[in-house]
């Protein structure tokens, strides 16, 4: 209709201005009197000013005649059942349940240091060796004493069931033996703890002692600290109220902020107490670090699936509102026809919100038209003209 008025306002403009015997436009232009040109320009514009208000007084009338009077304009979405997955947002920190420091078993002089920070080591590998102070030649010293007495008691023996000798002789060759070989196995127990082996698979994170360096059991004589990175996991306070919705298996999203990365993973474990300080109990999320870009205490955001639907309707939460009641409603347009239709307000019932959409649970039905664009003009039973619809 607008269209229609701009085209006729500007032939009456032509018309006005080529009436009469009197100069076009064009040939002003080309006389360059200022005054004129000034003149014929005041005179157009109060005609297009005129035109203008009767073309509104037209429009105004046509719209009485036709019912189309001050329609409000809207766009509306149609209702869709779908996928649905909820997700709780909280927040953690990576960590790993093997990630230690190796502390020396026995006092002396760090010997030998067999490995460097960032070398990857297998469980019961030899990363370190003490001065044993002697004990190794002791050890062979003593090895040598056990074979006689080995050799002693066995010679004994075959005299002894040849019922050669006193039973006496026997039983002292016997016991020279046993006490050889318990003191044998004495020394090799004290002599492997000058050996330091790695207790886990892993990565030596840092070598915090130098080889020369005397050390000994306890605190500050940490000489490795060994993390295995394969086994990562993060650790989240769930609120109570989510108890019965949060289970082992559940989908999670895992983002780092700082890589800029997501992995997708499981919940692996759930606490089974509540803790009274926080009303919360524990989650713990599997995380796989294929490329070890991973480290402990890196920060993280996790999103834990608490709720799930095959068919959902979603609507955008802008179209929602609320009446004096607490009741929420939004407008469908029914009876849709030639673009024009009416809106409808229907009482609602929502679900879970995710972002900025929000789960209807009751008021509307797959393939309605909802009205999204002009939502909050619209009145219950109002006439409305629908410009587009998705």
């Amino acid at each position: 209709m607008k269209n229609i008025s701009y085209l006729l306002l500007l032939s009456l403009l032509i018309a006005s201005c080529g009436g009469s015997g009197e100069k076009s436009v064009d040939d002003l232009i080309a006389e360059g009197n200022l005054e004129i040109l000034r003149s014929k320009k005041n005179q157009i514009s109060e005609t297009y000013n005129t035109l203008g208000v009767e073309i509104k007084q037209l429009d105004s009338a046509i719209a009485v005649q036709t019912g189309e009077s001050n329609l409000p304009l809207i766009s509306t979405i149609t209702a869709k059942a779908e996928k649905f997955n909820h997700f709780l947002e909280l927040q953690g920190d990576v960590a790993t349940k093997q990630n230690v420091l190796i502390y020396p078993e026995m006092q002396g002089t760090l010997q030998r240091v067999l490995v460097k920070a960032g070398q990857s080591v297998s469980k019961g590998q030899l990363l370190a060796t003490i001065d044993d102070g002697g004990m190794g030649s002791q050890l062979a010293q003593l090895e040598t004493q056990t074979a006689l007495a080995k050799t002693t008691f066995e010679r004994q023996k075959r005299l002894w069931n040849q019922k050669i000798g006193s039973e006496i002789q026997y039983l002292q060759a016997k016991t020279n033996f046993v006490a050889a070989e318990s003191s044998v196995k004495q020394i090799r127990s004290q002599l492997g703890r000058s050996n330091i082996r790695a207790p886990f698979s892993g990565i030596i994170d840092d070598v915090i002692k130098d080889q020369g360096t005397v050390v000994a059991p306890g605190p500050g004589s940490e000489v490795f600290r060994i993390v295995n990175l394969s086994d990562m996991y993060i650790e989240v306070d769930v609120p109570e109220s989510y108890l019965s919705d949060i289970n082992k298996g559940n989908l999670a999203k895992v983002y780092f902020p700082v890589l800029g990365d997501t992995i997708i993973s499981k919940i692996r474990q759930t606490g089974n107490f509540i803790n009274p300080g926080n009303r919360a109990f524990t989650v713990e999320v599997a995380v796989p670090n294929i490329n070890d870009a991973i480290k402990p205490n890196l920060t993280a955001k996790v999103s834990l699936n608490d709720y799930s639907s095959d068919a959902a309707i979603l609507v955008p939460q802008g179209i929602i509102s609320e009446n004096a009641d607490g009741q929420q409603y939004l407008y469908v347009a029914n009876d849709k026809k030639d673009n024009k239709a009416i809106a409808k307000r229907r009482i609602i019932t929502t679900g879970r919100t995710q972002g900025n959409m929000v789960e209807v649970l009751s008021g509307i039905t797959e393939g309605d038209l909802l009205i999204k664009e002009g939502a909050r003009s619209v009145k219950d039973g109002q006439n409305v003209q629908v410009l587009s619809s998705i």
